[in-house]
């Protein structure tokens, strides 16, 4: 699966054949609801910043995906890193099982909105965050690019 979305996402982006170098993929079709399957029930993601410097950042996070946003919190080198440049891409761990996302990070807002994603959080990862005094902020990723394939 390598998809395109608009702006804001979309419920199923257009499939297309992914172009790889030096390796074969068997040419199937897998639908959107097969990544937003995977990309639920992970337990960790991998998110790349960009430095101001122009360097790459890369590092784990634990997030939650809601209505094809994925949802994260850091207050680590990648806050400031999306604060300079808030492209991101967005992968899970697994190299043969692969889920890969690209976009842009926005603060979460609306005290509705916060409340909902910490209170998943909280749920999946056993935590007792309290959202209205949050460690660091919390951000969503709306898909802009899909990746996907199985190997």
């Amino acid at each position: 699966m390598e998809a395109q979305t608009g702006p804001g996402g979309s419920a199923d982006p257009e499939r297309s054949q992914p172009r790889m170098f030096g390796g074969h993929l068997e040419p199937v079709r897998l639908p959107w609801k097969w990544a937003a399957e995977r990309l639920t029930r992970a337990r960790n993601y991998w998110i790349a910043t960009t430095r101001p410097d122009g360097q790459p950042h890369s590092r784990p996070v634990w997030g939650i995906w809601l209505d094809d946003t994925f949802y994260f919190s850091t207050d680590s080198l990648a806050a400031q890193n999306l604060a300079a440049n808030p492209a991101i891409t967005v992968h899970l761990e697994s190299g043969s099982d692969v889920v890969s996302i690209e976009g842009t990070a926005e603060p979460v807002s609306g005290a509705d909105l916060v409340e909902q994603v910490v209170s998943l959080y909280n749920s999946k990862y056993k935590w007792d965050v309290d959202p209205n005094n949050l460690p660091g902020p919390y951000y969503a990723v709306h898909p802009q690019v899909a990746f996907g394939w199985l190997s």
